[in-house]
């Protein structure tokens, strides 16, 4: 993504590298990415399973320190450089500059600790200040994401909540210390439909009460459209597209987000509604992704692509194409990786790919 620094960058990642070493030779799960994330945005991150969306999210707040991940590139957050930071520095950066919501909520609290008792901890792990005003922060954020009575709710364990309550108090304590950056890896996966949309709500809610940025892991287009202000699709590691949710959906320039937005469900009487019944007939991507221990020599989607042979000398096989702006002057802020010519991707997508309406 093109560096776009201005007072409200709440974080930028430049040239991110997260690679991991094994028997079978080196994992590239992210491989040179960059991004700004901008106060009051939500950025959404899109792929599929083992596109490297979770192992950034999680290499931004360093959780990848002490293992043997090997980190390269630039990570600032809060005026402090992050790749190379000790674990002390991330530690008081964690919660209090950048907090994470996980996608496990039965996993992320502690089954033997009162779900008040997690969210007070985390705010005295930043604030010096008495136990009963922990324990006030406390149920006053329980409080502001919707838990009901909140002081008696205080003194619950994680097992008597439902998962949506679960996930309430996940938010609670990632956001008791009011961060700059909230990272909000699949929140709503393991929720039903209802539930998925109250969280949705909150999360859009709370960042306009904080003013934070929002960087919002999933696999969910739906959940894009409804809250994302910028998307970044990834694939192999990569960013291979990134633009605001309206270009994405109208106007997409990669094939790999054509294939995407192709195997993503459309109710009756909604653009791209093709089905008998008005429904729309789902096209799933052939094939499987890469390996991150050997990708192909050139564009990483180049095994799946049925477009490849549009690219004369067989450039897609031997050459990566770089992420570049789709007009020249780079000023709409949407970049594709992508060898096929502009005009002609978007002849492609308006003529043949694009659903029908």
């Amino acid at each position: 993504m093109t560096a776009q620094p201005d007072g409200d960058c709440r974080l930028s990642v430049r040239e991110l590298r997260v690679h991991f070493p094994t028997a079978d030779g080196v994992v590239k799960s992210v491989d040179g990415v960059s991004l700004d994330l901008r106060r009051g945005e939500i950025v959404g991150v899109v792929g599929e399973s083992g596109s490297g969306k979770s192992v950034l999210a999680q290499s931004i707040l360093g959780l990848h320190n002490g293992s043997r991940a090997l980190l390269s590139g630039r990570i600032r957050l809060a005026g402090h450089e992050l790749v190379g930071a000790s674990e002390r520095e991330l530690a008081q950066l964690r919660g209090s500059a950048a907090a994470m919501i996980f996608q496990d909520s039965q996993s992320g609290l502690h089954p033997y600790h009162r779900i008040g008792d997690q969210v007070a901890e985390a705010y005295l792990a930043h604030h010096r200040v008495s136990r009963t005003a922990a324990r006030r922060r406390a149920v006053e954020m329980l409080d502001r994401v919707g838990i009901p009575g909140p002081d008696k709710r205080y003194r619950d364990y994680p097992h008597q909540l439902s998962g949506g309550m679960r996930q309430r108090v996940m938010i609670a304590m990632a956001l008791v210390c009011e961060p700059d950056v909230l990272i909000a890896d699949e929140p709503t996966t393991a929720l039903d439909v209802t539930v998925q949309a109250q969280i949705l709500e909150l999360i859009a809610g709370l960042r306009a009460e904080f003013g934070m940025a929002v960087l919002l892991i999933t696999h969910d287009l739906g959940v894009v459209a409804q809250l994302c202000d910028r998307v970044i699709v990834m694939y192999a590691g990569q960013f291979v597209e990134t633009a605001t949710a309206d270009e994405l959906f109208y106007q997409p320039e990669m094939p790999y987000t054509w294939g995407l937005l192709n195997a993503t469900p459309r109710p009756a009487g909604r653009p791209g509604a093709d089905g008998p019944d008005g429904t729309r007939r789902l096209r799933p991507i052939e094939g499987q992704p890469p390996s991150l221990i050997r990708l192909p020599p050139g564009c990483a989607f180049e095994p799946r692509c049925g477009y490849r042979d549009l690219v004369a000398g067989q450039r897609c096989r031997t050459e990566r194409p770089r992420l570049v702006p789709v007009v020249d002057d780079g000023s709409t802020g949407h970049e594709a990786r992508c060898h096929i010519e502009p005009a002609r991707r978007r002849r492609l997508w308006a003529d043949t790919i694009q659903p029908a309406r």
